[in-house]
């Protein structure tokens, strides 16, 4: 095999972070597979021993020890005769451990071995991919922008590559070259080529996650996302609840001067984002999620879970929201069908 050979095989594993132990095994695996395609059989049992400074390895054949008349198959038998004259203490079915190795073997086992082992190191790479980030579903991640392909973007992610799909992006959002860029992890999946990693910027698990990292209410526990309704790029509707009545979860979310959800908003390239107050109460709860609006009243349907809204004159316009965008995204927020009308 060679020392130079090894000492490279080490380098490689150790920059990629799998286990000597993993590729020595896998060294092995491979010349004991190439001696018995090139030399032996399917059917004849073989080790190898591998020196894992030098790289020097031997061959060894496995043979069952069998009377003289008996001996069918040279592959894995031995005659009794021949055994005693190796010890003579062998007798019938003992196993004698012969060395083997060819003296030409020493091409065909380096080809061998650097064919399985690259093999291996891929298959080990894609396995700690997939692992890295199957714990980060779910989670924010930053990738730096590397080229736009047709409508999608790809993106580096630590030591590996994923696509920004259109329906991923923000509408109007600019994507530039080795630009740094927050991306919420929506499922990973163990494909045969590798860790499939599904991106969004789009998702509302994204803002979400941002709450959380800037808000350490939300954080800890103490206040609550109940709902979240977004149409990227556009506007977003939270609903938060504070376990403790002295904490108010609203304020807490915008923060002194309304600093932490202006971070939030400018990660969003100015999204804009409602935050309401949940409740219990469905009336209630539906009232505030057509925040701006005033609402004067609420009455539920319970059988069809919808609610007939009445507004103020001057607050309809206001309660329907652009192109009916506002009810559109409290009836997502609250899981109620809401019609509004007129007082």
């Amino acid at each position: 095999m060679g020392k130079e050979l090894i000492d490279a095989l080490r380098e490689i594993t150790k920059d990629k972070g799998i286990s000597e132990e993993l590729l020595f095994n896998t060294i092995i695996q491979a010349l004991e597979s190439a001696y018995k395609k090139n030399y032996g059989g399917s059917s004849q049992n073989v080790s190898v021993t591998l020196d894992k400074e030098t790289g020097d390895f031997h061959v060894y054949g496995q043979y069952k020890v069998v009377e003289d008349e008996n001996l069918l198959d040279k592959n894995t038998e031995i005659s009794l005769s021949e055994a005693k004259a190796i010890n003579s203490k062998y007798v019938v079915d003992d196993i004698v451990n012969k060395e083997v190795t060819p003296k030409t073997f020493g091409r065909v086992a380096a080809q061998a071995a650097r064919q399985v082992v690259v093999q291996r190191i891929k298959e080990e790479e894609r396995k700690l991919t997939y692992n890295e980030f199957a714990e980060k579903e779910d989670d924010i991640v930053t990738g730096i922008v590397l080229r736009k392909e047709k409508s999608s973007i790809l993106v580096k992610i630590g030591s590996t590559e994923a696509i920004l799909a259109p329906t991923g992006q923000i509408p109007g959002e600019e994507y530039k070259f080795n630009e740094p860029i927050k991306l919420y992890v929506v499922e990973v999946q163990n494909k045969p080529k590798g860790a499939y990693i599904v991106i969004s910027r789009t998702h509302p698990g994204f803002v979400k996650r941002l709450f959380e990292f800037e808000v350490p209410e939300i954080y800890n526990g103490t206040v609550e996302i109940k709902s979240i309704a977004r149409e990227a790029g556009s506007r977003t509707k939270i609903a938060v609840y504070s376990k403790d009545e002295n904490v108010d979860p609203m304020g807490a979310c915008v923060g002194a001067k309304g600093t932490r959800v202006k971070n939030i908003v400018d990660e969003l390239k100015n999204e804009k984002i409602d935050i309401i107050k949940w409740s219990k109460l469905p009336e209630e709860y539906i009232s505030n999620a057509l925040s701006p609006a005033t609402v004067v009243d609420v009455t539920l349907n319970e059988d069809n879970k919808s609610a007939l809204v009445l507004v103020a004159p001057e607050f309809l316009s206001l309660a329907i929201g652009k192109e009916g965008q506002n009810a559109r995204l409290a009836a997502k927020l609250t899981g109620w069908k809401i019609d509004i009308k007129s007082k």
